[in-house]
């Protein structure tokens, strides 16, 4: 019997796993320079293709695919052979020595029809859960990258800041000490000075080591040794577009592939409902054999048919109802997760509206009037108008908003890589990245 499953049902399905992370290739390895310059989506990238959580996961869909041929396969041919031992010493009433009895037998069960067809298909879609796996992961890891890739822009854009406010709180102490020496003001303003530099050299060692995280962290999403030099973004894309949600929903819906996934439960358990109907009927087993007991030689040769008698129908109404609610369940799992595919989908949206937002205020109005808050302070101080805790309390203010700046657009990245996991797709829903290094 030929089984329903054919080797271009698995191409089709080894080529689904294959094609997200192919057109990703094509559209961001194509652009990578001699230097190696790495975009978010490029280092997604590296990671589909590297990390070893998906070569487990690739391993168990390949174990799932395999039981499709077993499932839809007959059962091996059974083969008996026995001998009768006392005939090699009888003999015959005429005094003939009697032939050594033996017999051979060769028998195949048949399964009723459409019983391994439906075994085949119920691995099947099991298998095409399997693959579903896969996708949620690469969404997983994917995400991952490109938080950790935003992450990385921040702690350069922190350290960089930190060292620009170290050189400026240094030239405020150099300004309290020229004051100092000519009596102006009192040694209070050099130690708050030379305080505050300290703190942020505390700070700078701090986000050194938040940059180490953030390095092994990287490495150990590509599969790299943890201390692999790897340098972080200097830059992010600018992001200033936001497709409208509703039409992010209908994406989420075909996209995600929990869905598919249990779609392909109740594709399952509908084959295993139909099986389970079926196993009222009995299987067929046929038999062909030779008996040399018998005398008449017309008689040695025999051929035979046999099934089972399905007497216990209380098991077989038990594993009906099972299939079915099995796939009752999965169906309200879908209308479940759609649900909550649909909550998540709006947070996320909502928090990328959010943070895009901040980051406007930030750049529109905050950095400004914080640079014009410090320029006067610093005006007025050196004129003797103002005093040093409003000058040292403008230039922490000046400080904090350039780093909230840098936050606001690490958010935006953020929490774009939490709306494309939501929405179930590789492709990001931004382009124009920039630009961290891998070194090889």
């Amino acid at each position: 019997m030929k089984t329903h499953f054919y080797p271009t049902r698995l191409l089709l399905l080894l080529l689904t796993i294959v094609q997200p992370i192919n057109f990703l290739a094509a559209n961001e390895l194509k652009h990578t320079d001699a230097v190696n310059t790495l975009s978010a989506s490029q280092l997604v990238l590296l990671v589909l293709q590297a990390n070893p959580r998906l070569d487990v996961a690739q391993a168990s869909w390949q174990a799932s695919l395999a039981r499709i041929e077993q499932q839809s396969a007959l059962d091996d041919p059974q083969f008996l052979y026995s001998f009768a031992p006392l005939t090699g010493e009888s003999q015959k009433p005429n005094g003939q020595d009697l032939d050594f009895g033996q017999r051979f037998e060769i028998s195949q069960t048949l399964p009723f029809p459409g019983k391994l067809t439906l075994r085949g298909k119920a691995a099947e879609y099991q298998a095409i859960n399997q693959q579903q796996s896969i996708k949620t992961l690469q969404l997983l890891l994917a995400s991952k990258a490109k938080i950790r890739f935003a992450e990385g822009y921040y702690i350069h854009q922190a350290i960089t800041i930190n060292q620009i406010n170290q050189t400026l709180l240094q030239e405020f102490k150099d300004i309290a000490l020229t004051r100092y020496s000519t009596g102006k003001v009192s040694k209070q303003d050099v130690l708050r000075a030379e305080l505050e530099l300290t703190l942020l050299k505390h700070q700078a060692i701090v986000l050194k080591r938040e940059r180490k995280t953030i390095l092994v962290q990287l490495n150990t999403l590509l599969n790299r040794p943890v201390d692999s030099p790897l340098s972080l973004p200097k830059q992010l894309s600018e992001i200033n577009t936001l497709p409208k949600l509703k039409q992010l929903q209908k994406i989420a819906l075909q996209s995600r592939p929990e869905l598919k996934a249990i779609t392909a439960n109740i594709h399952a358990y509908k084959a295993q409902n139909k099986l389970a109907a079926l196993d009222y009927y009995p299987d067929l087993k046929v038999s062909a054999g030779y008996n040399s007991l018998w005398d008449n030689e017309d008689k040695r040769f025999n051929i035979g048919i046999g099934i089972n008698i399905p007497l216990d129908q209380s098991k077989r109404r038990a594993a009906e109802q099972e299939a079915k609610a099995n796939s009752q369940q999965a169906h309200w799992q879908k209308i479940d997760l759609e649900a909550r595919i649909n909550e998540e989908l709006a947070v996320a949206y909502a928090q990328v509206e959010e943070s895009l937002h901040v980051l406007q205020l930030y750049r529109q109005q905050l950095s400004s009037l914080a640079d014009a808050n410090l320029a006067a302070a610093k005006a007025d101080y050196q004129s003797g108008k103002g005093d040093f805790l409003t000058l040292i309390s403008s230039e922490k203010n000046y400080f904090q908003t350039q780093l909230q700046t840098a936050q606001a657009l690490t958010n935006v990245h953020r929490n774009f890589a939490k709306l494309e996991q939501a929405i179930g797709s590789l492709e990001p829903l931004s382009t124009h990245e920039q630009i961290g290094r891998l070194k090889q």
